[in-house]
């Protein structure tokens, strides 16, 4: 794999374009800090040519048969299959995630697509009961129109892909902004998009606060669908509310990980340092606060160190390595800033937290494990994006779910316990929008996605996903045409 540098265009009715002013931002390498590819740098009017694109494209798409949908969607995802390659390796490159996780993320990307190719041809609307007799009543649900993506780093084709092939199945034409940080791989995707017809599906580079903001306030875009940061969620509600703009929004997590006495230790441990380690922390449901019973505590947090000890962590390139960097140096600044903050409030640094030996350049950090972690502290109750684990000791089961439940997010929550009872109190009580049973993190296309609180607004994957893109229209028939006895003049009905 070589790095080169390169320059990329953006993608709009299938060309390569340019900022219409010339501007370009820089892609760097996290692993080595070096610039690997410019992109343009989109302006105002450069999101009005995208979004009349799409807007140009959108009658035509939303009357193509279901069938012929779902064709185009399943040759996108063979297509995709086909790139896996290049894909991964410019993920690899402009991300930092290892090479295996960058190719798992491949497919379940093109298995999304394969999976709204077949829901969206079967799923419409529905008949209901007619109030009267002779009258026919269904409902249909339509496109919104214009949708557009913002797409976060840390997964740039897997959360691009859970917005982009439910909305396209639903009629929806889209415009997708990958993060300035991870923009060459969605960029690259433009060869598997060939294949649907030009303007439907289009690609825009830029800042948020340039190019998403001018997609999120433009007065010909009907939707968003964001995952990212809750304050960025809230400022593009804000945005969105002056046109009653729709949203579709994931925003931040701070999971629980809840680990009960009657747990296979190994087992356990294993699965929370996954759960924690994953994407270098940097995975929206992660667990990032564990709470542990006390009478297993000592044991749990002395396996789950000495397995954070043992992965490796280097250039994401090489196949024996586990974990990669983070995104950019102010995100290793932010993280180190947490870690000095919880160990100020009284935790303790059991592991990692410092620069892993050998690697002189890039953002790394070692796997860190704080223990004893005060609940209430900043460690629970702000999200570190990051390869940081949080151990809270607890009593019992029953205050590892209050704890646990005690939060302003609820995106995904995790238990690991052979207790039925322990299993069902905590599904019922913990607001999350998914709750892991001994297997955390594991998504189906099948099962709707999303947060509870301030973890976001609405769902996506499932059919609950395909919902989000469409709006209900109900369609009220009578097949004969006759005077109602509840018409005018009412001196025709008695009612006393």
């Amino acid at each position: 794999m070589t790095e080169v540098r390169t320059e990329v265009g953006m993608w709009i009715e299938h060309r390569r374009a340019g900022a219409r002013g010339g501007e370009k931002m820089a892609v760097e390498n996290p692993a080595t800090e070096e610039t690997i590819a410019c992109v343009p740098r989109a302006q105002a009017a450069d999101i009005d040519g995208a979004v009349e694109a799409a807007r140009r494209a959108q009658p035509a798409w939303r009357r193509l048969p279901g069938l012929d949908k779902a064709k185009l969607l399943h040759e996108v995802a063979s297509r995709i299959r086909s790139m896996r390659r290049e894909l991964g390796e410019l993920m690899t490159l402009e991300g930092g995630k290892p090479m295996i996780e960058n190719l798992d993320e491949i497919e379940w990307t093109a298995a999304c697509f394969d999976y709204y190719a077949e829901v969206g041809r079967h799923s419409r609307g529905n008949a209901i009961p007619p109030s009267f007799e002779h009258q026919v009543n269904f409902t249909v649900k339509e496109p919104f129109g214009v949708v557009v993506a913002i797409v976060p780093f840390n997964y740039p084709l897997l959360l691009m892909a859970w917005k982009v092939a439910p909305a396209l199945a639903a009629g929806n034409t889209v415009i997708i902004k990958p993060a300035e940080q991870t923009p060459l791989a969605t960029l690259e995707l433009a060869g598997a998009f060939e294949t649907l017809p030009p303007g439907v599906a289009g690609i825009v580079t830029g800042v948020g606060e340039e190019a998403g903001e001018a997609l999120v306030t433009h007065r010909q875009v009907d939707m968003v669908a964001f995952t990212g940061a809750t304050a960025t969620g809230k400022r593009i509600m804000r945005l969105a509310s002056d046109s009653l703009k729709k949203v579709n929004l994931e925003t931040s997590g701070i999971d629980p990980f809840i680990v009960c006495e009657d747990v296979e230790l190994d087992v356990a441990a294993r699965g929370a340092v996954w759960a924690r380690y994953l994407n270098a922390g940097q995975v929206c449901t992660s667990a990032k606060r564990f709470y542990v019973v006390d009478a297993i505590a000592d044991a749990f947090v002395d396996r789950f160190t000495t397995l954070a000890r043992e992965i490796v962590v280097g250039d994401p390139r090489r196949p024996e390595t586990d974990m990669g960097p983070v995104i950019s140096g102010e995100a290793l600044a932010r993280v180190r800033q947490s870690i000095e903050r919880a160990t100020r409030e009284g935790a303790r640094l059991v592991a990692g937290g410092g620069r892993p030996k050998g690697l002189d350049r890039g953002h790394y950090l070692e796997p860190t494990v704080l223990d004893h972690v005060r609940h209430g502290g900043s460690a629970t109750r702000e999200e570190v994006f990051g390869p940081v684990a949080a151990i809270v000791r607890v009593r019992d089961v029953d205050e590892a779910i209050a704890l646990a439940n005690d939060s302003d997010y609820g995106l995904g929550a995790n238990i690991y316990t052979n207790n039925l009872r322990y299993v069902m109190k905590a599904m019922e009580e913990v607001k999350a929008g998914t709750f892991w049973v001994n297997d955390p993190l594991t998504d189906n296309e099948a099962g709707p996605f999303g947060g509870m609180r301030q973890s976001g607004i609405g769902r996506e994957l499932g059919e609950e996903g395909l919902d989000a893109f469409r709006e209900p229209k109900h369609v009220h028939i009578d097949y004969l045409q006759e005077r109602k006895n509840y018409w005018f003049p009412y001196a025709d009905r008695a009612w006393e």
